[in-house]
């Protein structure tokens, strides 16, 4: 019996220092409590509040961290339950904005405004030629003058510029100096007798120093090409001929009178 109560003991006595030992193996074995870092939101440029979840994130947690309670969240995000996600952003409230506001300064003195200098218009010269397309190709050679009685036209877009001139006969082209720059159109009329071998309107761009030479051509028609009857003349025939040949007549005609009474006689 005696035997049995020491066994009985060192069974309790094993036991009590278990139980001693086990917080201890506890304490080592486990990890110690870490708190998920809780980044401190600031105002945006706006004023607003914003916080993005994190992993192991709670509307609790955020609320006891924040100091904005969970109802006010859910308000703020217009949440319907506790449901939130990693990434999510979340509206905590408005603190002002954090992007410091300039003051104002003095206001700036209006100046007066230069106005801005009118563009110049240089001048150009064009020159044209109606010249008589003998061979009728359409091309002039040097040879080929100048046809007279003809017109020229020449126009502006503007309205400003308007010049008609009749054509010489001559070897060079009729100029027109100091003409302002812009939009022209250039026309001929061929006279009489003639026909167009080109076209006889040409529209063009003059700019400030141009020098544009122009030629048009025409054919002398048909008609013109005709030529009129050599007149004959009578300034080298003598009088005397004239009298010797009515003579002449008079005396063939009285012979032959002569011999027709002779035949009557016999």
């Amino acid at each position: 019996m005696k035997y049995l109560n020491v066994k009985i003991l060192s069974v309790i006595c094993i036991f009590i220092m278990l139980a001693a030992l086990l917080p201890y193996h506890l304490a080592s074995a486990a990890p110690p409590f870490q708190m998920t870092p809780f980044p401190t939101p600031t105002p945006g440029p706006d004023g607003r509040i914003l916080y993005t979840v994190q992993a192991n994130d709670t509307l609790l947690r955020i609320s006891l961290i924040s100091g904005v309670s969970i109802d006010e969240i859910r308000g703020l995000n217009n949440l319907a339950g506790d449901n939130i996600s990693v990434g999510q952003v979340l509206l905590l409230g408005l603190g002002g904005p954090v992007i410091s506001t300039p003051s104002p300064g003095p206001s700036p003195t209006a100046t007066d405004v230069i106005p801005t200098p009118t563009k110049e218009l240089g001048t150009g010269m064009i020159c044209v030629l109606l010249y008589n397309d003998e061979n009728g190709n359409s091309i002039r050679e040097t040879s080929e003058l100048s046809i007279p009685g003809g017109a020229i036209n020449l126009n502006n877009n503007l309205g400003s510029v308007s010049l008609t001139s009749e054509t010489v006969e001559s070897e060079d082209p009729q100029c027109y100096e100091d003409l302002a720059e812009g939009d022209y159109t250039i026309s001929v009329a061929v006279p009489a007798g003639f026909n167009a071998t080109t076209e006889t309107t040409y529209i063009l761009s003059l700019n400030a120093g141009d020098e544009t030479y122009l030629d048009f051509g025409a054919q002398r028609n048909s008609t013109n090409d005709t030529q009129s009857p050599i007149p004959t003349d009578d300034s080298g025939k003598s009088p005397l001929l004239g009298i010797i040949g009515g003579f002449l007549l008079v005396a063939g005609l009285g012979l032959g009178v002569f011999a027709t009474r002779m035949m009557r006689a016999k």
